[in-house]
């Protein structure tokens, strides 16, 4: 296998894919050597069986606005492989969803869900639809009205769906509600449920709290305490939130968040006083950070900025979404001392940012493991319901923390070099990839 000629030929059959295109040549450039030598694989066509979908799902959602207005959006469901278990993967509602940008999310939920070892194969679905300005009723007639498309699709021995940008507790629930009366089954069939209808405690938590318990484990390597370190964030949504939360208990400086519109940064670190204004903001009055200064004038807004050029941090946590970290980005970051990189979102960092981190030799963690904790506890969300049970948040905490301790153990395995440096991104990519060709060689041609 040569992932040029591979890269070519999935350009050549599936153009104007980017992201996609992008996720796939990440993942082989890593296990190209490992790969050549199991000649088994390459005789049963393994890497493309892997990188082609197992199959796609696009429909046309029509709904009716309060005004009474029908409207129409794309919905897709990508069911990229199940090899090591029933697919499972979020859905994301944002104007820029297309299906590029949904394969990719698939093909790398695929290693991150092998990651975590748990039963859970990778797949990944959505809409160009935006929950933004929109209000309950419509976000709920939408809801249905992508459910009634796509509920003889999953299933909780068959699909697992959970949320993502744009989908939280509020439009899992709407799905659930609707999945529930047409398929008349109350199962597990979506994670990231309400409380009181079968979801887990700590799961709105647990990517946010998961990238920090992996940055301790990779801290930990060299001997470095996370107390008073600068943490530059970017994002505010729910990743983004939660880390920084646990960042702070932890007695670490989070010097900077931002959305869309811009960043907001603190040099010295949030006070608790401005980040819980920050966090009921953005969790529950569904504000923009550029109100922040109003309520406190000492803090500096960049409106049309990412954080990575503004302010000099030890570690950087982008939590927002795909490449949004750039190589100008890292050379700022490392300039300005930064030692270590943990990834909240999914593919953040540009393959130039990331070539530029490895050749530095600093901590880099790619998304696929250090952000896996949000679909490790939507799988302990799966146990709680088979068994009908609800474990405490303790429990379902410490087992989090088990499973990201894992998922560093397996990089640090297959990721160590001759000089002793762990390349997290060989790593992670060798070890997800060989579970899941393993499971396949021995279920056959599928």
């Amino acid at each position: 296998m040569k992932t040029s000629e591979v890269i070519a030929d999935l350009k050549r059959r599936f153009p104007n894919e980017p992201e996609y295109h992008q996720a796939v040549e990440e993942v082989l450039t890593s296990i190209e050597d490992v790969y050549n030598k199991h000649p088994r694989f390459e005789r049963y066509n393994l890497i493309e069986r892997l990188c082609i979908p197992d199959r796609i799902f696009a429909f046309r959602v029509s709904w009716v606005d309060d005004s009474g207005k029908v409207r129409s959006n794309m919905g897709y469901r990508v069911q990229h492989n199940n090899a090591i278990g029933p697919y499972k993967g979020g859905i994301r509602f944002h104007s820029s969803v297309n299906l590029s940008i949904l394969k990719f999310l698939a093909f790398e939920q695929t290693f991150k869900n092998s990651l975590t070892t748990l039963a859970m194969g990778g797949a990944k679905g959505g809409s160009d639809f935006s929950p933004r300005g929109k209000s309950d009723m419509e976000i709920m007639r939408f809801c249905q009205a992508f459910v009634a498309e796509l509920w003889r699709q999953i299933g909780a021995d068959t699909d697992v769906p959970a949320g993502d940008i744009g989908v939280g507790a509020r439009e899992v629930g709407y799905m659930y509600g609707f999945y529930k009366k047409m398929a008349r089954e109350f199962t597990g069939t979506f994670t990231g449920k309400g409380l009181s209808f079968g979801g887990s405690l700590i799961r709105p938590e647990a990517t946010g709290y998961g990238n920090c318990y992996f940055l301790l484990n990779m801290l930990a390597t060299r001997g470095i305490d996370i107390k008073d370190k600068k943490v530059a964030i970017s994002g505010a949504g729910n990743v983004a939130t939660y880390t920084a939360q646990k960042l702070l208990s932890l007695g670490a400086k989070v010097v900077s968040m931002s959305d869309s519109g811009g960043s907001v940064i603190a040099p010295d670190g949030f006070t608790r006083e401005q980040f819980d204004y920050i966090f009921e903001l953005k969790t529950y009055m569904g504000g923009r950070l550029h109100e922040v200064p109003e309520r406190f004038p000492e803090l500096k807004y960049y409106p049309g900025e990412r954080p990575w050029k503004l302010v000099k941090c030890d570690i950087a946590m982008p939590s927002a979404t795909q490449n949004e970290l750039d190589g100008s980005d890292a050379e700022a970051l490392l300039a300005g001392g930064c030692f270590a990189v943990s990834e909240g979102a999914n593919m953040p960092s540009t393959p130039e940012a990331v070539h530029r981190f490895i050749d530095a030799r600093i901590l880099y963690a790619p998304g696929k493991a250090a952000n896996a904790g949000g679909v490790a506890t939507s799988g302990l969300e799966m146990a709680q319901n088979s068994q009908k049970l609800s474990w405490s948040a303790q429990e379902v905490d410490n087992r989090l923390r088990e499973i990201m301790a894992g998922i560093h153990d397996r990089c640090v395995e297959f990721g160590r070099e001759d000089d002793g440096y762990v390349n997290y991104v060989n790593g992670a990519n060798i070890a997800g990839f060989m579970k899941v060709a393993d499971a396949m060689m021995a279920q056959g041609i599928l």
